[in-house]
């Protein structure tokens, strides 16, 4: 019964130690390493696929990654702790690892092996130096085994189940397994296990193969258009299709000075012939291409930025398009680049924190869970709308602030850090002792008080029902009273300032 029985259907040819070769790819110059090659020329010669990589590494590398706790043990703050510590006591900051990590954007797959490390503190030896001389196993470096490198990939005979990458490096390019369980494994989407994953250029490389071969001809085109297009005519008594040696070299030479005309500092074709001696005359076209080349790049343009939800990066170069759109469009990107960055996530929380975990033997014994990587938000949010939010909340009640909604907000808004003091505030009439103690409402509840208000203004709580609220804050009678004179003052003010207008409009005033 827990024997598999089927297969997953993967279309590769190979087994174990001669490594299997994927051909999900339908065009040919796509699969393997010639895909590697064919995504490589995409990502560095063209200006709108280059764009849109900058956009994404840089968008995903402003991204903050941090390590939680699984638990709220202590082992699970300080496995958690020492997780991250590790992301940044490597021979690499982690900046550069992750650059590397994102290659799995442009070829759809990237494998990295985890070199480990014993923290012994600061040492001239790779092997050991570490920020840290707690003896613990870490990160020594997550290098990245190139793409263009992939001999094959390994996989158990008989099954779907992958063992690691194989790959032959230069200079010697001598076959390396790199086994799964040494490695971090990145791709873009995993249909059918494929191990090279898929894209994000894939949709894109029909758009861009044709704006590539439109742009050579534009070339050509250009230069034809400004040389004229070059006619060489034989001798009316010259057989210049005949098949002797001798027309078959003058046919050829003759080809070789049509298709060597240009418009460069050395232009110009010297021709016996001058009908009274020497003659020089100027050729010139007298003819205006059909086609908008512009028009049809552009469009192809459009469709390579689309494919990947990028068209904003066009917005500005036409004469259409405004700011709520533009806002609209970076937004939808960055959630779809989100997705990407969880997949990173997934991948250390599933290959390579467990595994370093396990490695240090017992002293992380007693933790809930491993601890998980998480990472931040891409897109900055609007801080006026946030204020707004939170403040509603607050005031309706929902949210009651404390410690942790007070640091997210400190963090989301880029405030630094709260400072602890024990310096004890001055004290206020009413007050019982120090704030907090049965006086003003402390930082953590006065949001509670300012709501409780409101709704005894506006009528939907009563004055019993107000007091024994304000009294649950921790306000002592005489501060309770206190307040809710002020909100009766306040309300009747309010009232009174209705009456008057009410009485202007029917004096006929203003």
């Amino acid at each position: 019964m827990a024997r598999e029985i089927g297969r997953l259907g993967q279309y590769r040819y190979g087994s174990y130690g001669s490594g299997s070769i994927f051909f999900e790819e339908f065009l040919p110059e796509l699969r393997g390493t010639r895909g590697v090659q064919a995504y490589t020329e995409m990502a560095d010669n063209d200006a709108t696929v280059g764009a849109i990589l900058f956009a994404i590494e840089m968008l995903m590398r402003q991204c903050e990654f941090h390590v939680g706790p699984a638990g709220s043990g202590e082992k699970d703050r300080e496995a958690a702790e020492f997780v991250e510590s590790c992301m940044n006591d490597m021979e690499r900051t982690w900046a550069d690892t992750l650059s590397e990590i994102l290659s799995f954007m442009t070829y759809g797959w990237s494998y990295h092996e985890i070199v480990y490390k014993r923290r012994c503190g600061k040492s001239s030896s790779p092997v050991t130096n570490s920020k840290y001389s707690d003896g613990l196993i870490g990160w020594r470096k997550l290098p990245i085994r190139s793409q263009d490198t992939l001999f094959g990939w390994e996989y158990k005979d008989g099954t779907d189940e992958l063992l690691g990458m194989t790959q032959a490096p230069p200079p010697d390019f001598k076959h390396l397994t790199i086994p799964i369980e040494k490695a971090l494994h990145f791709r873009t989407r995993s249909r059918k296990d494929n191990p090279e994953g898929r894209s994000i250029l894939r949709t894109a490389y029909r758009a861009y193969y044709f704006k590539k071969r439109l742009e050579e001809i534009e070339g050509y085109g250009m230069e034809r258009d400004l040389a004229g297009f070059p006619v060489l005519y034989a001798p009316a008594d010259m057989d210049v299709w005949d098949d002797t040696p001798e027309m078959q070299q003058t046919l050829a030479r003759a080809e070789r000075i049509v298709s060597s005309i240009r418009r460069d500092a050395r232009e110009g074709l010297v021709l016996p012939g001058g009908e009274n001696g020497w003659k020089l005359e100027l050729i010139s076209s007298g003819s205006r291409r059909q086609f908008d080349t512009n028009a049809i790049i552009d469009r192809y343009d459009k469709r390579i930025a689309t494919s990947v939800l990028a068209d904003f990066v066009m917005l500005g170069q036409q004469a259409v398009g405004s700011f709520a759109l533009a806002d609209s469009k970076t937004q939808i990107f960055a959630m779809a680049i989100g997705t990407y960055l969880d997949v990173i996530c997934e991948v250390f929380n599933n290959q390579g924190i467990p595994k370093l975990i396990d490695l240090n033997g017992e002293h992380f014994n007693g933790i809930t869970d491993y601890p998980k990587m998480v990472h931040g938000d891409i897109d900055e949010p609007d801080l006026q709308q946030f204020a707004s939010f939170v403040k509603e909340m607050v005031g309706a009640g929902v949210i009651i602030p404390d410690d942790a909604i007070e640091k997210e907000i400190r963090r989301i808004g880029h405030l630094p850090d709260k400072v602890e003091t024990d310096t004890p505030a001055e004290k206020q009439p009413g007050e019982d002792g120090p704030r907090g103690q049965r006086g003003d409402p402390d930082s953590k509840s006065v949001y509670k008080v300012t709501a409780i208000l409101e709704k005894y203004q506006s009528g939907k709580m009563s004055r019993d029902v107000a007091a024994s609220l304000l009294e649950g804050v921790g306000l002592n009678d005489e501060k309770i009273e206190f307040y809710l004179k002020d909100a009766e003052r306040t309300t009747q003010d309010a009232a009174d300032e209705q009456a008057a207008e009410a009485a202007k409009k029917s004096l006929g005033r203003k």
